[in-house]
């Protein structure tokens, strides 16, 4: 690498970097600040924090949140395990069509999920009106709820971690006449222990830092997420809310810590002689696994099915006649604009996140040199992991909005919006860059400097065309996760700038589920839309490099 081009890559890493600082070590910096002063701005040392946990009211939030998060973490995680293993280790139909339906869940907001439990559980839920009425507001509809979406999570998981088995295991204790029983406990589950730390603790910190859910179906129960909102947004007390804001950050710090050392261990074991699993029927097992993964898929279709009945139910349960009228928006709550600003927000988020996590990672994994500055672009880049979406939205108010900041501007304007969803959801993003990146042969690099070709061509002409798939990857994450966040935005919109997300629980709030669940058709099949794109797109440029291979060859 020439002098020049050395300085040209240490300067864009250098200001990439300090990108990287402004929107995530800054605002946290402001939060904990906030979380020790007094409304005043006098220093108070751990006043805040004794008041909180000194407070009835307040207090019980946290005993109510840790139990209701162990109770979907371990639902949620063996719900997930045994999808997981009816897909990868028996032989049932429709596996595939299983595989997309799991993932429904993560195509809508949390307060979606909540949205189709009233339609289907609530006073007057299609279920209910059938005879059974489970109590669904409160601590079992957001439990309900919770389990619904941290459910894809722990599949995904899962999923990986047995796809990935040793065959030779397997085939060593069939040649023992090992029962499968017996194959399953002294094999498969220890094959993923450490995955299932790992999904408990990332189960237990969705549910216990999502505000979506607890929201719209909570009701009088209170969790520490809605403690958070109410001291902002209700009482406009920002420092009791910093205080709570860094309450939630202790489950996720401590889930980021057990995820290091599970992927540890797991790399440790992972032995490049491993061989396929081949699954052998069995009538009985693969039956089972098919009735539960329908069910599975039945519940997430029948919550569907609950959000089409009240958008195109002229007054459900009421007046039943099909409509469309649902779909004109009240503008008091956002209206139409509401999704095209979703879209517009996520389409800007996929496109700068892409752009800022793509660069970013390949000046990280492909050019030499710059040693103590990738020790600490590595650090930053895992820790967005462990910062929950309304700790950032907190955080962002304290360190913009304020006149000191030169960068004040963007305090109510789509870019905060953007910048936020940039590092809320920059974890896996990092990850599939990285993995990427890592498959390339360094041979580019070495021939490219060699010739003397600039870096930012190397980049644009080698990296970018072969990681073209994983770079759309991460524009449909992006683009997708920030069509459904709640707790990411709902501290940073302006009355001129509403997302699709936060209207609905406007609509909530006013008691029009049927605009809600209109509002909530658009963003599931705007998600869906670009997801497919997504698969046509990867699948031609999968073709093209076969055709590619095979003429070569």
């Amino acid at each position: 690498m020439t002098r020049t081009m050395f300085r040209g890559a240490g300067l864009l890493f250098a200001a990439l970097t300090a990108f990287f600082l402004l929107i995530m070590a800054a605002p946290l910096c402001s939060l904990f600040v906030k979380a020790f002063m007094s409304q005043d701005g006098a220093f108070v040392g751990l006043a805040n924090y004794a008041k909180y946990f000194s407070t009835p009211a307040l207090s019980v939030s946290i005993f109510n949140t840790l139990e209701v998060s162990l109770i979907v973490a371990a639902c949620a995680s063996v719900l997930g395990f045994l999808y997981a293993y009816a897909l990868t280790r028996t032989n049932i139909a429709f596996k595939r069509a299983f595989m997309y339906l799991a993932l429904l869940p993560v195509f809508m907001p949390t307060v979606v999920h909540a949205l189709g439990l009233i339609y289907l559980f609530g006073t007057q839920g299609v279920v209910t009106q059938a005879g059974l009425d489970i109590g669904l507001y409160g601590r079992t509809g957001i439990i309900l709820a919770e389990i619904i979406y941290t459910f894809p999570q722990a599949f995904l998981m899962f999923y990986v971690a047995l796809a990935y088995a040793d065959g030779r295991l397997y085939e060593v204790a069939e040649t023992m006449g090992v029962s499968p029983l017996r194959t399953f406990l002294g094999v498969t589950l220890p094959g993923v222990r450490y995955t299932a730390v790992s999904v408990i603790f990332v189960c237990f910190t969705l549910c216990f830092t999502d505000f979506g859910a607890p929201k719209v179906i909570g009701g009088s129960y209170s969790m520490v997420a809605m403690d958070v909102y109410k001291q902002v947004a209700g009482q406009f007390n920002m420092n009791m809310g910093a205080v709570v804001g860094s309450i939630l950050l202790a489950p996720a710090i401590l889930s980021y810590v057990v995820d290091r050392f599970v992927a540890r261990k797991e790399d440790a074991g992972i032995s490049s002689k491993a061989t396929e699993l081949r699954v052998k029927a069995d009538r009985g097992r693969d039956t089972a696994a098919f009735v539960f993964c329908a069910v599975i898929a039945v519940c997430f279709i029948a919550l569907i099915a609950a959000l089409v009945m009240g958008a195109f139910s002229d007054y459900y349960p009421y007046k039943m006649e099909f409509t469309m009228r649902h779909f004109n928006f009240d503008q008091s709550t956002g209206g139409i604009k509401s999704f095209a600003n979703s879209v517009l927000m996520s389409f800007l988020s996929a496109v700068i996140g892409t752009l800022f996590v793509f660069v970013f990672t390949w000046l990280i994994e492909k050019t030499r040199g710059f040693t103590a500055m990738k020790r600490l672009a590595r650090f930053l880049s895992s820790l967005p992991v462990a910062l929950p979406g309304m700790v950032i939205g907190l955080s962002f108010i304290f360190f913009f909005n304020t006149k000191e900041n030169p960068f004040n501007f963007i305090y109510g304007t789509v870019w905060i919006l953007v910048l936020a969803n940039v590092l809320h959801f920059y974890a896996v993003p990092y990850i599939t860059a990285s993995s990427a990146l890592k498959k390339l042969d360094k041979e580019f690099e070495n021939v490219a400097e060699s010739l003397r070709v600039p870096a930012l061509r190397t980049l644009l002409q080698v990296s970018v065309p072969l990681c073209l798939p994983a770079i759309l990857e991460i524009v449909i994450y992006y683009f997708v996760y920030s069509m459904v966040t709640v707790s990411a935005v709902v501290f940073l919109y302006s009355a001129n700038f509403k997302v699709a997300a936060i209207a609905i629980t406007h609509m909530e709030e006013a008691g029009n589920y049927a605009q809600a669940a209109a509002m909530s058709l658009l963003i599931l099949l705007t998600n869906i839309g670009i997801r497919i794109g997504y698969e046509i797109a990867t699948g031609r440029i999968r073709k093209k490099n076969e055709r590619r291979n095979s003429a070569a060859g």
